[in-house]
């Protein structure tokens, strides 16, 4: 059986059509339809209570997954300045910032559970005690 000769644009076409997918979804991000001052928590979730707060192997373990899942993006010390953030629109928070630490755990735990592109949702990745602490985890590197 006789190849066609021109499959070559075929096997282009996918990974083309990806590309430009891709592009307009991160130039929609990059165009200011997501800023800083956007993503605000609802206020019912300021009434969650973190179940970990205040205990020191509950963060020890929000550390843990800190370092696998978010260090990647918002840096060793949680400025916002990690390797795989760096081209991100909007970058990663700063967690160190006055204006992160000044919300509540419940709202940094929906945001967490939620998330908002670039941003991960990650609802469906860790179990709500891993979220709440990872939450304790932020609140330690607002205080470094």
């Amino acid at each position: 059986m006789k190849k066609p000769k021109n499959t070559r644009h075929i096997k282009l076409a996918f990974p083309l059509a990806a590309l430009i997918v891709t592009s307009i979804f991160i130039s929609g991000t990059k165009s200011g339809s997501i800023n800083d001052d956007d993503w605000v928590a609802p206020k019912s979730v300021d009434l969650l209570k973190n179940p970990y707060k205040g205990k020191a192997e509950a963060t020890a373990e929000g550390k843990k997954l800190y370092l696998k899942l978010c260090k990647i993006c918002h840096g060793d010390r949680g400025k916002g300045d990690g390797i795989a953030g760096l081209s991100l629109k909007p970058r990663p928070k700063d967690f160190t910032s006055e204006k992160l630490q000044s919300q509540t755990d419940g709202a940094i735990f929906w945001k967490l559970t939620t998330g908002k592109p670039p941003m991960a949702a990650y609802e469906k990745i860790l179990k709500e005690e891993q979220r709440w602490k990872l939450v304790n985890y932020i609140r330690v590197l607002g205080k470094k």
